[in-house]
């Protein structure tokens, strides 16, 4: 019984491993990944070793951080599968995955790079593109989809995505949202003339300064 209640976690350790989740997942979202470690704790409101005996690296932080946003992007693809006609679900997986990557600066860094070289977020991403890949086959067999579209595409069009600066987090949601509707139009086998939605008030990034 002894051995047992030792290994249960204290209750301030949960409450300090909460808050670095928290700030990390805060930090990541505005900042990207580019953020100290020393400056995740400090906003948590820990010491730097209480961080590094939570989170040894900065890779398991970010898995552990972009967990729920994986699982969403895993939602995200198993829904656009299920669709019976392929190109309408492979159109809602651009749709979703633009929104849902600019609610997160850190989640794209992470997702479209070798970061974080942890091995639970590469085998989810590597999952995700798999089913990607899969729904694209199938919209291309449909006609509807260019031939020529390759899963780097994908990768192209998120980092695209990722450099959209908006004047607010509603504004920078209405601005992917128009993005990815341009995006499926040049992704169309065969042009179609289509409304797109209105964009947001967009920052113009000027060296030095956002106006």
């Amino acid at each position: 019984m002894t051995d047992r209640l030792t290994r249960i976690p204290r209750s301030d350790a949960v409450d300090n491993r909460e808050r670095i989740l928290e700030a990390a997942r805060a930090l990541f979202a505005t900042e990207g990944l580019n953020v100290p470690m020393r400056e995740v704790a400090r906003r948590a409101d820990v010491g730097p070793a209480t961080l590094y005996r939570h989170f040894p690296t900065k890779e398991i932080l970010a898995t552990e951080a972009f967990a729920d946003q994986m699982c969403l992007c895993h939602v995200i693809v198993d829904e656009g599968l299920a669709d019976p006609d392929p190109w309408r679900g492979f159109c809602s997986v651009i749709e979703k995955i633009c929104e849902l990557h600019s609610r997160d600066r850190g989640f794209t860094a992470a997702f479209v790079s070798a970061f974080p070289k942890a091995v639970d977020f590469t085998s989810g991403r590597n999952d995700a593109l798999k089913a990607i890949a899969e729904l694209a086959s199938r919209a291309k067999d449909a006609g509807k989809l260019r031939a020529d579209f390759v899963i780097d595409d994908l990768i192209l069009m998120l980092m695209a995505n990722n450099g959209i600066h908006a004047a607010s987090p509603a504004a920078q949601v209405a601005a992917s949202r128009r993005f990815a509707a341009l995006a499926i139009q040049s992704f169309r086998a065969v042009p179609e003339p289509a409304s797109l939605p209105p964009v947001g008030r967009l920052a113009l990034v000027v060296p030095g300064m956002i106006v």
